[in-house]
C-alpha cells in the first residue's frame, strides 16, 4: 500500500510538473475526460474502425500512416479517400 501511494504521490508530481511546464491538458490518464463524438470518416475496414474507437479516422485532423513496405499503406489511404467521396465529406 505504501509503495503504490509514493508511486501515485511522484507521478501527480510528475503529471503537475508537465501541465506547469507545457500547458494544462498536455499529459491526460484515461477515462479522466468524458468520452468526445468526433466526426470520423471509414476506413472501410469494419474491424479497424472498431479498433480505431471512434469508427474510423478522424476527419479534419492529421493522421500519419506508416508501417513497412508493402504492408498496405496506399490501399489503407485510398480506401479512406473512396469512404470519404461516398459520405461527400471530400
Amino acid at each position: 500500500m505504501a509503495q503504490d501511494d509514493n508511486r501515485n504521490k511522484a507521478l501527480n508530481a510528475a503529471l503537475t510538473q508537465i501541465d506547469r511546464q507545457f500547458g494544462k491538458g498536455t499529459v491526460m490518464r484515461l477515462g479522466d475526460a468524458p468520452r468526445v463524438v468526433m466526426p470520423s470518416v471509414s476506413t472501410g475496414s469494419l474491424g479497424l474502425d472498431i479498433a480505431l474507437g471512434i469508427g474510423g479516422l478522424p476527419f479534419g485532423r492529421v493522421c500519419e500512416i506508416f508501417g513497412p513496405e508493402s504492408s498496405g499503406k496506399t490501399t489503407l489511404t485510398l480506401s479512406v479517400i473512396a469512404q470519404a467521396q461516398k459520405q461527400g465529406k471530400v
